[in-house]
Protein backbone atom coordinates (compact mmCIF):
# COMPACT_ATOMS: atom_id res chain seq x y z
CA UNK A 1 0.00 0.00 0.00
CA UNK A 2 3.07 2.72 0.72
CA UNK A 3 4.93 1.77 -2.11
CA UNK A 4 1.41 2.16 -4.61
CA UNK A 5 0.85 5.44 -2.67
CA UNK A 6 4.40 6.67 -2.61
CA UNK A 7 4.01 6.12 -6.71
CA UNK A 8 0.70 7.79 -7.04
CA UNK A 9 2.42 10.77 -5.11
CA UNK A 10 5.60 11.25 -7.09
CA UNK A 11 3.76 11.62 -10.21
CA UNK A 12 2.53 14.25 -8.78
CA UNK A 13 5.58 15.56 -7.41
CA UNK A 14 6.32 17.50 -10.80
CA UNK A 15 3.50 19.69 -11.21
CA UNK A 16 3.34 20.27 -7.16
CA UNK A 17 6.86 21.39 -7.25
CA UNK A 18 5.77 24.16 -10.06
CA UNK A 19 2.81 25.45 -7.94
CA UNK A 20 4.97 25.75 -5.11
CA UNK A 21 7.67 27.32 -6.74
CA UNK A 22 5.58 29.86 -8.27
CA UNK A 23 3.78 30.61 -5.20
CA UNK A 24 7.24 30.82 -3.10
CA UNK A 25 10.12 31.69 -5.79
CA UNK A 26 12.70 29.27 -4.31
CA UNK A 27 13.41 25.70 -5.50
CA UNK A 28 14.24 24.68 -1.65
CA UNK A 29 10.82 26.22 -0.13
CA UNK A 30 9.16 24.68 -3.07
CA UNK A 31 10.61 20.71 -2.37
CA UNK A 32 10.06 21.68 1.36
CA UNK A 33 6.58 22.33 1.07
CA UNK A 34 5.82 19.30 -0.91
CA UNK A 35 7.38 17.30 1.05
CA UNK A 36 5.30 18.38 3.97
CA UNK A 37 2.57 17.52 1.81
CA UNK A 38 3.57 13.81 1.67
CA UNK A 39 4.01 13.81 5.38
CA UNK A 40 0.25 14.97 5.63
CA UNK A 41 -0.73 12.34 3.47
CA UNK A 42 1.25 9.70 4.61
CA UNK A 43 -0.64 10.68 7.98
CA UNK A 44 -4.08 10.67 6.32
CA UNK A 45 -6.66 8.16 5.71
CA UNK A 46 -5.99 7.91 2.20
CA UNK A 47 -9.23 6.12 1.44
CA UNK A 48 -11.17 8.84 2.21
CA UNK A 49 -9.16 10.92 -0.70
CA UNK A 50 -11.75 11.41 -3.68
CA UNK A 51 -9.53 13.49 -5.65
CA UNK A 52 -5.66 12.86 -4.93
CA UNK A 53 -4.39 15.56 -7.06
CA UNK A 54 -6.94 18.04 -5.95
CA UNK A 55 -5.77 17.20 -2.00
CA UNK A 56 -2.19 17.22 -3.18
CA UNK A 57 -2.68 20.95 -4.65
CA UNK A 58 -4.86 21.58 -1.39
CA UNK A 59 -2.42 20.98 1.11
CA UNK A 60 0.52 22.30 -0.87
CA UNK A 61 -1.41 25.78 -1.49
CA UNK A 62 -2.13 26.39 1.89
CA UNK A 63 1.75 25.52 2.95
CA UNK A 64 2.49 27.77 0.40
CA UNK A 65 0.50 30.47 2.06
CA UNK A 66 1.63 29.90 5.56
CA UNK A 67 5.09 30.27 4.12
CA UNK A 68 3.95 33.54 2.72
CA UNK A 69 2.52 34.97 5.97
CA UNK A 70 5.52 34.15 7.90
CA UNK A 71 7.51 36.10 4.79
CA UNK A 72 5.46 39.03 5.87
CA UNK A 73 5.70 39.15 9.50
CA UNK A 74 9.61 38.87 9.45
CA UNK A 75 10.32 42.32 7.85
CA UNK A 76 14.15 41.79 9.04
CA UNK A 77 14.62 38.93 5.78
CA UNK A 78 17.31 41.00 3.37
CA UNK A 79 17.08 40.99 -0.25
CA UNK A 80 19.42 37.81 -0.49
CA UNK A 81 17.06 36.05 1.48
CA UNK A 82 13.81 36.81 -1.15
CA UNK A 83 15.92 36.32 -4.08
CA UNK A 84 14.15 33.97 -5.78
CA UNK A 85 16.10 30.20 -6.81
CA UNK A 86 17.65 31.62 -10.19
CA UNK A 87 16.98 28.73 -12.97
CA UNK A 88 20.05 28.80 -15.55
CA UNK A 89 19.15 27.32 -19.26
CA UNK A 90 21.06 27.95 -22.01
CA UNK A 91 18.43 29.27 -25.09
CA UNK A 92 17.57 26.46 -27.50
CA UNK A 93 19.42 24.11 -25.13
CA UNK A 94 17.64 21.00 -23.53
CA UNK A 95 17.69 22.21 -19.85
CA UNK A 96 16.35 19.03 -16.70
CA UNK A 97 12.70 18.59 -16.90
CA UNK A 98 11.79 20.17 -13.92
CA UNK A 99 14.05 23.22 -14.03
CA UNK A 100 12.49 23.66 -17.98
CA UNK A 101 9.15 23.65 -15.69
CA UNK A 102 10.09 26.15 -13.37
CA UNK A 103 11.60 28.52 -15.66
CA UNK A 104 8.69 28.85 -17.82
CA UNK A 105 6.95 31.84 -17.85
CA UNK A 106 8.20 32.70 -14.08
CA UNK A 107 10.89 35.32 -14.97
CA UNK A 108 12.45 37.51 -12.38
CA UNK A 109 10.08 39.97 -13.28
CA UNK A 110 7.36 38.12 -12.77
CA UNK A 111 8.28 36.82 -9.51
CA UNK A 112 9.00 40.54 -8.63
CA UNK A 113 5.63 41.24 -9.39
CA UNK A 114 4.01 38.14 -7.70
CA UNK A 115 6.22 39.52 -4.63
CA UNK A 116 3.36 42.41 -4.66
CA UNK A 117 0.34 40.05 -4.00
CA UNK A 118 -1.17 39.02 -1.17
CA UNK A 119 -0.66 35.53 -0.87
CA UNK A 120 -4.69 34.14 -1.42
CA UNK A 121 -4.14 36.70 -4.31
CA UNK A 122 -1.13 34.93 -5.56
CA UNK A 123 -2.77 31.53 -5.01
CA UNK A 124 -5.34 32.16 -7.10
CA UNK A 125 -3.82 33.62 -9.73
CA UNK A 126 -1.01 31.26 -9.70
CA UNK A 127 -3.44 28.26 -10.09
CA UNK A 128 -6.15 29.42 -12.01
CA UNK A 129 -3.85 31.06 -15.06
CA UNK A 130 -0.74 28.84 -14.75
CA UNK A 131 -2.71 25.94 -14.15
CA UNK A 132 -6.49 26.32 -14.78
CA UNK A 133 -7.87 25.05 -11.65
CA UNK A 134 -11.29 25.75 -11.31
CA UNK A 135 -12.67 29.12 -9.03
CA UNK A 136 -14.73 26.66 -7.27
CA UNK A 137 -11.89 24.37 -6.37
CA UNK A 138 -9.10 27.31 -5.41
CA UNK A 139 -12.50 28.79 -3.42
CA UNK A 140 -12.24 25.57 -1.47
CA UNK A 141 -8.43 25.86 -0.68
CA UNK A 142 -8.42 29.36 0.69
CA UNK A 143 -12.16 29.11 2.15
CA UNK A 144 -13.76 31.21 -0.19
CA UNK A 145 -16.55 31.91 -2.63
CA UNK A 146 -15.99 30.95 -6.32
CA UNK A 147 -17.22 34.06 -6.96
CA UNK A 148 -14.45 36.06 -4.84
CA UNK A 149 -11.72 33.24 -5.63
CA UNK A 150 -12.11 34.93 -9.43
CA UNK A 151 -12.13 38.72 -8.31
CA UNK A 152 -9.01 37.66 -6.34
CA UNK A 153 -7.79 36.19 -9.46
CA UNK A 154 -8.66 39.11 -11.61
CA UNK A 155 -7.01 41.68 -9.22
CA UNK A 156 -3.44 40.04 -9.50
CA UNK A 157 -3.80 39.41 -13.06
CA UNK A 158 -3.77 43.32 -13.59
CA UNK A 159 -0.80 43.72 -11.49
CA UNK A 160 0.86 41.00 -13.62
CA UNK A 161 -0.11 41.42 -17.08
CA UNK A 162 2.73 43.63 -18.03
CA UNK A 163 5.44 40.44 -16.63
CA UNK A 164 4.49 38.31 -19.37
CA UNK A 165 5.80 38.88 -22.90
CA UNK A 166 5.27 37.39 -26.00
CA UNK A 167 8.29 35.45 -27.91
CA UNK A 168 8.98 38.36 -30.13
CA UNK A 169 9.60 40.71 -27.24
CA UNK A 170 11.80 38.29 -25.86
CA UNK A 171 14.13 38.19 -28.42
CA UNK A 172 14.46 41.99 -28.63
CA UNK A 173 15.25 41.63 -24.97
CA UNK A 174 18.33 39.27 -25.60
CA UNK A 175 19.19 40.97 -28.43
CA UNK A 176 19.81 44.31 -25.85
CA UNK A 177 21.53 42.23 -23.46
CA UNK A 178 24.02 40.68 -26.58
CA UNK A 179 24.56 44.18 -27.90
CA UNK A 180 25.45 45.29 -23.62
CA UNK A 181 27.93 42.15 -23.75
CA UNK A 182 29.60 43.40 -26.74
CA UNK A 183 29.77 46.53 -25.73
CA UNK A 184 30.99 45.97 -22.05
CA UNK A 185 34.17 43.62 -23.57
CA UNK A 186 34.79 46.52 -26.05
CA UNK A 187 34.97 48.70 -23.23
CA UNK A 188 32.37 50.80 -25.03
CA UNK A 189 31.15 53.27 -22.36
CA UNK A 190 28.92 55.55 -24.84
CA UNK A 191 27.29 52.14 -25.94
CA UNK A 192 26.50 51.14 -22.79
CA UNK A 193 24.79 54.02 -21.47
CA UNK A 194 22.52 53.70 -24.42
CA UNK A 195 21.70 50.59 -23.80
CA UNK A 196 21.36 51.67 -19.92
CA UNK A 197 18.11 52.98 -18.74
CA UNK A 198 19.54 55.98 -16.46
CA UNK A 199 17.90 54.80 -12.98
CA UNK A 200 19.48 51.32 -13.86
CA UNK A 201 19.95 48.66 -10.63
CA UNK A 202 23.13 46.75 -10.57
CA UNK A 203 22.58 44.46 -7.43
CA UNK A 204 25.35 42.20 -7.41
CA UNK A 205 25.43 39.38 -4.66
CA UNK A 206 29.05 38.22 -3.47
CA UNK A 207 29.95 36.38 -0.42
CA UNK A 208 30.07 39.87 1.92
CA UNK A 209 26.63 40.65 0.63
CA UNK A 210 24.90 42.65 -1.70
CA UNK A 211 26.32 45.89 -3.55
CA UNK A 212 23.13 48.24 -5.06
CA UNK A 213 24.32 50.62 -7.76
CA UNK A 214 22.23 53.21 -9.36
CA UNK A 215 22.34 55.52 -12.54
CA UNK A 216 23.82 54.44 -15.69
CA UNK A 217 26.79 56.44 -16.14
CA UNK A 218 28.07 54.19 -11.99
CA UNK A 219 26.34 50.73 -13.67
CA UNK A 220 28.58 51.35 -17.42
CA UNK A 221 31.57 52.41 -14.97
CA UNK A 222 31.80 49.32 -12.98
CA UNK A 223 30.68 46.75 -15.81
CA UNK A 224 33.60 47.96 -17.57
CA UNK A 225 35.94 47.46 -14.50
CA UNK A 226 34.02 44.04 -14.23
CA UNK A 227 34.79 42.92 -17.77
CA UNK A 228 38.48 43.21 -17.40
CA UNK A 229 38.63 39.50 -15.37
CA UNK A 230 36.35 38.02 -18.04
CA UNK A 231 37.81 35.77 -20.35
CA UNK A 232 34.37 33.94 -22.02
CA UNK A 233 30.67 33.93 -21.57
CA UNK A 234 27.88 32.17 -22.42
CA UNK A 235 24.17 33.43 -23.25
CA UNK A 236 21.64 31.81 -21.06
CA UNK A 237 18.30 32.26 -19.66
CA UNK A 238 17.66 33.36 -15.91
CA UNK A 239 14.36 32.15 -14.41
CA UNK A 240 12.80 32.93 -18.13
CA UNK A 241 14.98 36.40 -17.98
CA UNK A 242 18.27 36.94 -20.88
CA UNK A 243 21.29 36.96 -18.66
CA UNK A 244 24.46 35.16 -19.35
CA UNK A 245 27.09 33.49 -17.57
CA UNK A 246 30.85 34.76 -17.18
CA UNK A 247 34.24 32.70 -16.87
CA UNK A 248 37.89 34.11 -15.35
CA UNK A 249 41.23 33.32 -16.82
CA UNK A 250 41.66 30.06 -14.95
CA UNK A 251 38.03 28.80 -16.41
CA UNK A 252 36.26 29.11 -13.05
CA UNK A 253 32.87 30.35 -13.23
CA UNK A 254 33.09 34.05 -12.17
CA UNK A 255 29.46 34.83 -12.22
CA UNK A 256 25.71 34.59 -13.32
CA UNK A 257 23.79 37.73 -14.53
CA UNK A 258 20.28 38.26 -15.39
CA UNK A 259 19.42 41.64 -16.70
CA UNK A 260 15.12 42.89 -16.97
CA UNK A 261 15.18 44.97 -20.20
CA UNK A 262 12.01 47.79 -20.55
CA UNK A 263 11.46 49.71 -23.77
CA UNK A 264 15.07 48.67 -25.42
CA UNK A 265 17.20 49.62 -22.22
CA UNK A 266 18.04 47.73 -19.55
CA UNK A 267 16.24 48.74 -16.25
CA UNK A 268 17.95 46.26 -13.76
CA UNK A 269 20.75 44.14 -13.37
CA UNK A 270 21.07 41.38 -10.93
CA UNK A 271 24.58 39.40 -10.70
CA UNK A 272 25.48 36.75 -8.05
CA UNK A 273 29.46 35.99 -7.69
CA UNK A 274 28.88 33.90 -4.12
CA UNK A 275 30.65 30.60 -4.79
CA UNK A 276 28.36 28.94 -2.61
CA UNK A 277 25.17 30.51 -4.46
CA UNK A 278 26.93 29.18 -8.22
CA UNK A 279 28.35 26.02 -6.63
CA UNK A 280 24.38 24.99 -6.07
CA UNK A 281 23.60 26.15 -9.48
CA UNK A 282 22.82 23.79 -12.84
CA UNK A 283 25.23 25.95 -15.22
CA UNK A 284 25.99 24.76 -18.61
CA UNK A 285 29.87 24.52 -19.66
CA UNK A 286 31.76 27.07 -20.63
CA UNK A 287 32.21 27.05 -24.44
CA UNK A 288 35.14 26.19 -26.20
Amino acid sequence: MHETLAGAFEQQRGRLVAVAYRMLGSRADAEDAVQEAWIRLARHDVAAIDNLAGWLTTVVGRVCIDVLRSRKARPELSYEDRLPELVVAVEGGAAPEDDAMLADSVGMALLVVLETLTPIERLAFVLHDMFAVPFAEIGEIIDRSASASKMLASRARRKVRDASLPPQQRRRQRAVVDAFLAAAREGDFEGLMRLLDPNVTWRTLHPQGALTTVGAAEVAEAVVRGMKAMTSSRAVMVNGEPGFVAWGANGKVLGVAACTVVNGQIVELLTVSDRKRLDAMDLPARPE
